[in-house]
């Protein structure tokens, strides 16, 4: 059933809105933050709740603290960030429940914004504790969830406080970037626009065996990279190498490829081999899909990166989470930023809707200066695997029904 959105919210004006964002941004060892994107991303959502006169009180997590008290790990550098963004004060407190936000949350005219300290400095969020839902809960009227990326947790502050306000009779909404991430991925799984071409890559078949199972009834083509390549070749009896493979997962990969018969569901027949995971080492691209022994495999050789840019190009729909191959390096990045490209390419030339789920997928596709080109990046990796699953999230769960 379709979720409460947050342009579904009336009279807002002097209400209490307790609003989840995730900003779990990037650190130097200054503290200072080195990227401001998740920060921003909840900019339409902020922004909607001041022009409604909303008193807004956001909380998030940073980090893993591990339910202790750690000043590297403090949200205040966020509240300095979004106040320059927002061109506003906004007020910071140094809990996240307590007397303290009592005050700060008495304090809040119409329209004022104020942040909570990191949820995580206590270990109860982490264990969806009730009383500390309770505590987070006591000072909101309304509840949105703008956090997708944490959306997988049944946290305390992703679940707990959203059944709590739900019991009392308040209502609990998705915000604009979490509507967004539903939209996309939501209608990837239940409408898909044909051809559907799945590309996943990354390290573990174990990682996406119930992603592979569910886009194998779904999707029409399934392109596969990755470390995770690897272990599917070494179950078909080809050589792997010294190459990231899980031993313990072969028969694992035999059922999965027993389910894809008959199915698109394509494999590297060609790699890149190095001796040593670093710039500059030595490289070949080999023949087949074996790799040779004392070497191991790094990316997509040219053969399969043709092959896949030409798969990608028939699509109106693709979805991709997982890299080809070990992108951060630049010796071995050509695949991921050749198959990115071609995500791109088929986005503005022939309209295709794209989506690139979250994690390194989003890393690789921003390395490759590619994000502003494709149709959607999930702020989701964990949370998009899931969704991928088909399985339900606690945070979306939690929200009312429309």
């Amino acid at each position: 059933m379709a979720k409460l959105s947050i342009t579904d919210l009336k009279d807002l004006c002097a209400k209490r809105v307790l609003m989840r964002v995730d900003y779990n941004v990037p650190l130097d060892e200054t503290g200072a933050i080195t990227d401001e994107k998740r920060i921003k991303a909840t900019k339409p959502s902020i922004d909607h709740l001041i022009q409604a006169g909303a008193k807004i009180i956001l909380c998030s997590h940073l980090g893993r603290p591990k339910g202790k008290r750690d000043p590297k790990q403090s949200l205040k550098p966020c509240a300095v960030a979004l106040g320059k963004l927002l061109n506003k004060p906004v007020a910071f407190v140094d809990d996240c429940i307590g007397d303290k936000v009592d005050a700060a949350v008495a304090a809040l005219k119409d329209g004022d914004i104020l942040l909570l300290e990191n949820l995580r400095f206590y270990a109860e969020e982490e264990k969806n504790d009730p009383a500390f839902s309770e505590k987070l809960a006591r000072n909101a009227d309304v509840y949105i969830n703008d956090a997708f990326g944490t959306a997988h947790r049944a946290h305390a502050s992703t679940e707990g406080v959203a059944q709590l306000i739900k019991k009392r009779g308040g209502q609990c909404a998705a915000g604009f970037l979490m509507e967004k991430e539903l939209k996309y991925l939501g209608q990837a799984l239940a409408n898909p626009a044909r051809p559907f071409v799945c590309i996943l890559g990354g390290a573990k078949v174990s990682d996406k065996i119930n992603v592979i199972e569910n886009l194998l009834k779904i999707a029409d083509v399934i392109l596969i990279g990755g470390a995770m390549a690897y272990t599917f070749r070494k179950a078909q009896g080809f050589n792997v190498g010294g190459s990231l493979c899980e031993l313990d997962k072969l028969d694992l990969a035999k059922s999965l490829l027993e389910k894809a018969k008959g199915k698109k569901f394509y494999l590297p027949s060609d790699q890149l081999q190095t001796t040593k995971i670093e710039a500059g080492a030595p490289t070949q691209i080999t023949q087949d899909p074996n790799i040779t022994d004392g070497w191991q495999g790094v990316d997509i050789g040219p053969k399969t990166i043709e092959e896949y840019k030409k798969v990608v190009s028939t699509a109106k729909l693709v979805v991709w989470n997982g890299p080809m191959g070990v992108f951060e390096i630049p010796d071995f990045a050509k695949g991921t930023f050749e198959v990115a490209q071609a995500v791109a390419d088929v986005t503005q030339n022939n309209g295709a809707i794209t989506i690139i789920g979250g994690g390194d997928s989003a890393k690789a596709v921003k390395k490759a200066k590619l994000a502003d080109k494709v149709s959607f990046v999930s702020t989701g990796g964990g949370a998009s695997l899931e969704y991928l699953e088909g399985r339900e999230l606690p945070g979306v769960a939690a929200l009312s029904e429309k």
